[in-house]
């Protein structure tokens, strides 16, 4: 028996009985209320003017547990920590835990400890989350403690399968004062069509904490994916997150990070890689919200075919938050005449002792320089491969992750040829 579930905005989720998310109740009753308000967004709404949900909007997703044999193919760092959630559900046979790391499923921990859950999540006038918050059947919950220095990789792996499924994933992250750790959150397909994943990851870095995400989407060409970052920081922390985007129909990745204390440093960069009709939108926003810290933010693109790609990225810098140190880039190469670029970089600054600065440049290959490597002996298909690997190699070298790097030299070398 199943119950089928329709959202009044176009979609219909079907839930088994038995299955129900499981947040605390009052927020669940929130976004219940809410949602029959909301509506899908459009292209007349700003912060999706380029984006077109009418791939999720108009479908009929199932809420489904399945299984796989192996997750060999997905496990970034082989001798890290993993949790694994297949369609949204945690896999207990398939993860690798460990006594000597907060690391457990949501479904796993108290009603307690659930109420640290949804705190600085935006419900109004954002469906995507009121969805999320409805339906989640689990995620990932880690937490670090005070004073630890983990040096071990913990591995957040989501896998989605089979047919117009739907993954409502929350994981919730705390670094506490002291600590430092890092994570990969890493999203996968496995003969799955017309999927859609929508995940929701609280991040929450104490004084002096030092925390890295390095975040890979890598499924198939017609899955969709809504990912979003909700990261507050305090005082001398430090926060990295490293976004690749290797593969997706439709991904769509909200970061937004609130800087509560002074002294922090913040750090996000991005390359995408796309081809045919994959389309995928960078939104981030920087609230600078106290003095003396500083935020950098560099995203690349490299865009094949009729490809589109679309970055917002927004600073602010509050009144109080004097000596602020903000820079913004967006880079990308189109190496087809049918492939799109939406760039918009923005900087909204109320404070008047700041260096801050944003720039976004989109053009293709310089052609003197494919003609220079060709007059060495350089094939023209080379040529242009050599061109693009120096354009996106900055931002890998970021990486301090070596698995990670690793990984997408790979990946990146096997599906494009780079020369990485």
């Amino acid at each position: 028996m199943e119950q089928v579930i329709n959202t009044e905005n176009n979609v219909d989720i079907v839930q088994p009985n038995g299955v129900n998310g499981i947040l605390p109740i009052e927020l669940k009753e929130k976004a219940t209320a809410l949602l029959s308000t909301l509506s899908f967004p459009t292209t007349k709404t700003e912060a999706w003017k380029y984006t077109r949900v009418g791939k999720i909007s108009n479908k009929k997703f199932d809420i489904q547990k399945s299984q796989i044999s192996s997750i060999k193919n997905y496990v970034i760092d082989p001798n890290g920590i993993s949790i694994v959630f297949i369609n949204g559900f945690y896999n207990a046979s398939l993860s690798k835990l460990s006594d000597s790391i907060n690391v457990s499923s949501l479904s796993e921990i108290s009603e307690i400890e659930k109420n640290k859950i949804g705190k600085n999540i935006q419900l109004e006038n954002e469906v995507f989350n009121t969805l999320n918050t409805l339906y989640t059947t689990d995620g990932a919950i880690i937490e670090i403690k005070a004073n630890q220095n983990i040096h071990e990789t913990i591995q957040i792996i989501h896998i989605i399968t089979d047919n117009k499924t739907i993954s409502n994933t929350r994981n919730l992250i705390i670094s506490q004062k002291n600590s430092k750790a890092s994570i990969i959150q890493a999203y996968f397909s496995e003969n799955a069509s017309e999927t859609f994943t929508n995940v929701i990851t609280e991040v929450i870095v104490k004084e002096n904490a030092h925390l890295t995400i390095d975040k890979i989407q890598n499924e198939s060409e017609n899955c969709y994916q809504i990912a979003t970052e909700q990261i507050s920081q305090e005082q001398n922390s430090t926060f990295s997150i490293n976004t690749f985007t290797i593969n997706g129909g439709l991904v769509r990745n909200n970061v937004n990070i609130n800087i509560e204390g002074q002294n922090c440093e913040t750090n996000l960069n991005g390359i995408y890689i796309l081809k045919g009709t994959q389309h995928v939108d960078n939104h981030t926003i920087i609230d600078h919200k106290v003095p003396n810290c500083n935020s950098n933010e560099s995203y690349k693109g490299v865009m094949y075919d009729k490809s589109t790609a679309v970055f917002n990225g927004k600073v602010f810098v509050r009144k109080d938050a004097q000596k602020t140190n903000a820079f913004q880039n967006n880079a990308n190469v189109l190496l087809s005449d049918d492939a799109t670029v939406n760039s918009k970089p923005e900087l909204e600054i109320y404070a008047d002792d700041v260096k801050c600065s944003h720039g976004s440049t989109t053009g293709q290959l310089d052609e003197d320089a494919v003609f220079y490597l060709r007059a060495r002996g350089i094939s023209e298909k080379s040529a242009r491969q050599l061109i693009v690997s120096a354009f996106i190699a900055d931002i890998i070298a970021k990486i301090e992750n070596e698995n990670v790097k690793e990984y997408i030299f790979k990946n990146l070398n096997e599906n494009y040829n780079f020369e990485l």
